[in-house]
């Protein structure tokens, strides 16, 4: 029988987060979401359970509101990098959820990287 959509977007997020919590045990998470619309970053402490930073693509001082696109995810991942660096934290691991490692969530790890996050 045939999984839906949403069914393989669990199992794949699932996976994903499992690993990286056995590898990335004490490190902060980068945790990001994608919709049709927007995307969003948010840097989580697990241990505290609290968020220490966030950048959407819906906050307009970024001048990208409404946008999801690959050049609105390269801003949201700068914004999160200097966010970071102002909570202190120098090193994350980067949570991509059931989303795969291409386009928006690849220019948004990039960015983040190049704005001096250690993903």
């Amino acid at each position: 029988m045939a999984n839906s959509k949403l069914q393989l977007f669990q199992k794949r997020r699932l996976r994903v987060r499992n690993k990286l919590r056995k590898v990335n045990a004490g490190r902060m998470r980068l945790s990001i979401h994608r919709s049709n619309k927007n995307i969003s970053a948010q840097l989580i402490d697990d241990v505290n359970g609290v968020t220490l930073a966030s950048a959407s693509s819906l906050e307009k001082d970024l001048g990208i509101t409404g946008k999801n696109n690959v050049e609105a995810a390269a801003k949201v991942g700068t914004a999160i990098a200097e966010r970071a660096k102002k909570a202190g934290v120098e090193e994350a691991y980067f949570d991509r959820g059931g989303f795969l490692f291409h386009g928006k969530v690849k220019a948004l790890a990039d960015a983040a990287r190049e704005g001096g996050l250690k993903i």
